[in-house]
């Protein structure tokens, strides 16, 4: 009887063990939540998500889909896959001025709330745009300031999109040696400026700026407006949001993310790195930065409104699918 006692015992200890060890080692799950009519994230956010899965993360992506389940921006009603939020380890967020229906919102409220850790690319700062009459219109503002830092303020302007680099960026002094900046050098983006700090105004919480980036062509300069929107802005930052579970989840945010900006070497390194800190793997970020090579080609369109995407495009990692 001992024996068998021994022998169960053992059995129990070590397959205990063993199951333990198996969930640990199980690959994070990273969704990525798009809906933007202008800066073509149906694009870029699957860019990441292949070069992620490359390096053993599990992804989903969310899309904004037509009635025949191509990928259509122009749908500000409606974001299909959303429930696979319930299974992610880190939710990425890639929209402009959705307002989508109470079921679907819900999945990334609940997200948001549960503790776990999120990044940010540029229009998520207006990631919703809800009626002032809905119940919901506090997403527009209070919900992002909380969540990543900052609404949406104003920005410098286009000027000629995506033929010019409109924004110089470089590294914060405050922020040398953080893991997130590991292989990021100065560069300069098409993205034109985003207003955040600066005048009245100054990012939400704990933000620390990782990156700056200083306007090369500016309407408020031609406006005579800098005192109230100068030219120098912070691009990149890092806080945290503490959710209703009282955990405090670490976010990553950054103001770029015009489609061609992601041709540039840093700007990936920047997003990938960013996405592994967030989820605590920042001992995984060698020193030269995060491995940013394509996986396949990366050939966007341009950003711009209308009929400026892809037509008949189909979702990749598509989140309701099975994998």
């Amino acid at each position: 009887m001992m024996r068998n006692y021994i022998f169960l015992s053992f059995l129990f200890f070590f397959g205990c063990s063993q199951i333990q060890e198996t969930v640990e080692e199980a690959p994070k799950h990273i969704v990525f939540v798009t809906g933007d009519e202008e800066y073509r994230s149906e694009e870029s956010m699957p860019m990441l998500a292949s070069i992620l899965e490359r390096d053993g993360y599990r992804v989903s992506v969310c899309y904004a889909l037509d009635s025949m389940g191509y990928i259509d921006p122009n749908n500000l009603h409606h974001i299909a896959g959303l429930e696979v939020l319930d299974s992610a380890d880190l939710m990425v967020m890639f929209t402009r001025f959705r307002a989508l229906p109470e079921e679907e919102a819900q999945y990334i409220l609940d997200y948001a709330e549960s503790g776990r850790p999120m990044v940010g690319f540029r229009t998520a700062t207006h990631a919703f745009r809800y009626p002032d009459s809905s119940q919901w219109q506090w997403l527009n503002e209070e919900w992002p300031t909380k969540v990543f830092g900052q609404k949406w303020i104003t920005h410098h302007g286009h000027f000629a999109d995506g033929d010019h680099h409109l924004t110089e960026v470089s590294i914060a002094g405050i922020s040398n040696g953080h893991p997130i900046l590991r292989g990021v050098e100065a560069f300069k983006a098409y993205s034109w400026l985003y207003h955040v700090t600066g005048g009245q105004d100054s990012l939400y919480g704990d933000s620390k700026a990782l990156l700056d980036g200083k306007a090369l062509r500016s309407n408020h300069a031609n406006n005579h407006a800098l005192d109230r929107f100068p030219l120098d802005n912070v691009v990149a930052w890092t806080k945290s949001y503490t959710g209703k579970r009282g955990q405090k989840a670490r976010v990553f945010f950054t103001t770029l993310g015009h489609p061609f900006d992601f041709k540039e070497e840093s700007m990936r390194k920047l997003s990938l790195n960013g996405i592994r800190w967030a989820l605590g793997h920042e001992d995984q970020i060698p020193s030269e930065g995060s491995d940013a090579h394509f996986v396949g080609d990366y050939k966007p369109n341009n950003s711009g409104f209308g009929q400026k995407f892809k037509p008949q495009l189909k979702p990749k990692f598509l989140g309701t699918l099975k994998r």
